[in-house]
């Protein structure tokens, strides 16, 4: 069953393929935890050519996509079913980060709108547009890779997707901290050994020194995150 299903608009579709076909992304559609469907922006172009664009008003260098494609796109989906969400991927969004990734693994429509060119027509943003979501203070070719972070982050969390279920529960940004340091086989390397308490079975030990070592690396790598009030009882 279908828990999540996400539709992304892009003007350049083809860019999907390979990530959605692939690892974390294809096995989730293939096991049919998620659907996902990429649009292409031009099917609803204008004209001959099926525009999407044009110059800005007042001026200027750059495009901007107009709005009747991206209205008649996602008025298209909008008829089609009920959607919790509609997401613009823009750098001047608010932060992606683990806790949006986690309120929107338990819905069940998203669109999220790829932005390309030099802008979209406000207008889409005032009337369509729900969430806006930024991955960084930069700019990019386009909205494509930002949605494909997204997407990724989002998929990951659905129940089912993961092998390890618990795994996603003890990612970094899950618990407000970063997550601890691992080790696997062999014990010993070129001279650099693992941390006793891994080695000794004493599960409760382990579990203490994992919180203790997963709070010094948030200190040392990400002392910002420590600013948050709810991390109190964490601290050593």
């Amino acid at each position: 069953m279908v828990s999540l299903r996400i539709d992304v608009i892009s003007v350049i579709p083809g860019f999907f393929e390979s990530p959605m076909e692939k690892g974390l992304l294809g096995i989730a559609r293939k096991k049919q935890h998620v659907r996902i469907e990429v649009h292409n922006l031009h099917d609803y172009g204008l004209g001959k050519y099926k525009q999407v664009d044009d110059t800005p008003f007042g001026g200027g260098p750059g495009m901007v996509i107009r709005p009747e494609p991206v209205f008649a796109c996602i008025e298209r989906l909008q008829a089609e079913r009920t959607y919790d969400a509609v997401i613009f991927m823009t750098p001047d969004g608010s932060r992606l980060d683990q806790t949006t990734a986690n309120r929107l693994s338990v819905l069940r429509n998203l669109i999220i709108l790829c932005g390309h060119y030099k802008a979209v027509d406000e207008r889409i943003r005032k009337k369509l547009i729900t969430h806006e979501i930024s991955v960084g203070d930069l700019v990019l070719s386009g909205g494509e890779i930002p949605a494909l972070m997204l997407v990724d982050a989002v998929v990951r969390l659905v129940p089912g997707v993961l092998g390890d279920s618990e795994s996603a529960l003890t990612d970094s940004f899950q618990t407000g901290l970063l997550d601890c340091e691992y080790y696997t086989r062999p014990a010993e390397f070129r001279g650099m050994g693992v941390p006793e308490v891994l080695l000794s079975g004493h599960h409760k030990k382990i579990e203490q020194w994992r919180r203790e070592n997963a709070y010094r690396r948030t200190q040392q790598r990400r002392p910002d995150l420590l600013e948050n009030d709810s991390l109190d009882e964490l601290r050593i």
